[in-house]
């Protein structure tokens, strides 16, 4: 069930008699892979990994699985020492669905999801938006700002002082080509300064050994509301330029995406060992908000929600560390 939403898996173990069954299922049960994190994960293997979409969806979650079953064992035999009692479950007498049943079912679902999309997804993209946005204007972008008017006030008056045709022709692709380089610059160089990557630059130094940049550093951040927002802030953060709007997106941007400043100025920025190590924490790590409020409630205790947020985001940085190692040594 918890490949679906984790949130009713939850719910769901209050079938359980036994009290410590109960809680290991909850604390392991944001392990699977669940609806909300498929389009992250179809986004970065799309752009990273176009020719092996099925093995490597496959693969993230069984590990999934596999991570489950032996955060479990280790559970059992440290947190929860018990003795063993059978399971026995009382089956309900099962029926053939009316049409109006199934409709109205699939009617509140559908109004659910519509209601999340609209409300957190979208408030989080506004919020997100807006983080990226402001300050309109710093030191360091202000300075480039007069540097691409200069540029643009020297390139114009070399086009109007060429001899020929020709001559013309080349100074204005190499105008554009120029503006645009110092354009690209200057806009990552905003982000940078604005309020969101501020936040991205706090928090890098913790996910720099993962092989994160910021921009990923603030989607996990994101994420924490609700995993399909990290697709969303994504988007906001690795803008498209206006020529690329009708290629292949975000997907395109992804894997064309590479670092600007700094020693790796040149490299992408989505290696496939980054790639790797992106989608092993986004399965493991902080699960939503949602999820948080529901172990809380089932359990009756903060204690083991707050247990969760903290196991699974340091497992999920472990996890991601020796995954980015490993397939850099080997790839």
């Amino acid at each position: 069930m918890g490949f679906g939403c984790n949130v009713p898996a939850i719910m769901a173990t209050r079938t359980l008699e036994n009290r410590n069954d109960r809680l290991l299922t909850m604390l392991i049960n944001p392990l699977m892979s669940c609806s909300a994190r498929l389009p992250v994960y179809v986004l970065i293997i799309g752009a990273v990994f176009p020719n092996y979409p099925g093995t490597m969806l496959f693969a993230i979650y069984f590990f999934g699985i596999a991570l489950a079953i032996g955060v479990a064992i280790l559970f059992k035999k440290t947190l929860f020492k018990s003795v063993e009692t059978p399971f026995v479950m009382e089956l309900p007498p099962y029926r053939m669905p009316t049409l109006r049943a199934t409709t109205m079912h699939m009617w509140h679902k559908g109004q659910q999801y519509l209601q999340k999309m609209g409300g957190v997804i979208l408030t989080a993209s506004i919020i997100i938006w807006a983080l990226g946005y402001f300050p309109l204007k710093s030191e360091p972008v202000a300075v480039l700002d007069n540097e691409l008017a200069k540029m643009e006030v020297y390139y114009n008056q070399l086009i109007n002082e060429a001899p020929t045709a020709q001559a013309k022709l080349q100074l204005q692709t190499d105008s554009a080509h120029q503006l645009k380089e110092l354009g690209l610059v200057r806009e990552s160089i905003r982000q940078e300064n604005s309020y969101i990557g501020k936040i991205g630059k706090f928090v890098e130094p913790v996910m720099a050994p993962l092989g994160f940049e910021w921009k990923i550093s603030v989607a996990i951040l994101t994420g924490i509301a609700a995993k399909e927002v990290v697709v969303s802030t994504m988007a906001v953060l690795f803008q498209a330029e206006e020529e690329d709007a009708e290629s292949e997106g975000l997907q395109y941007k992804l894997r064309a995406e590479e670092y600007r400043t700094g020693p790796k100025k040149g490299q992408k920025v989505f290696t496939p060992a980054t790639a790797l190590a992106l989608m092993a924490f986004i399965l493991i790590y902080f699960p939503c908000v949602a999820v948080v409020a529901a172990i809380n409630k089932e359990s009756g205790k903060m204690k083991w929600a707050i247990f969760t947020m903290v196991y699974t985001t340091g497992l999920a940085w472990v996890v991601a560390f020796i995954v980015n190692n490993l397939v850099r040594i080997f790839i």
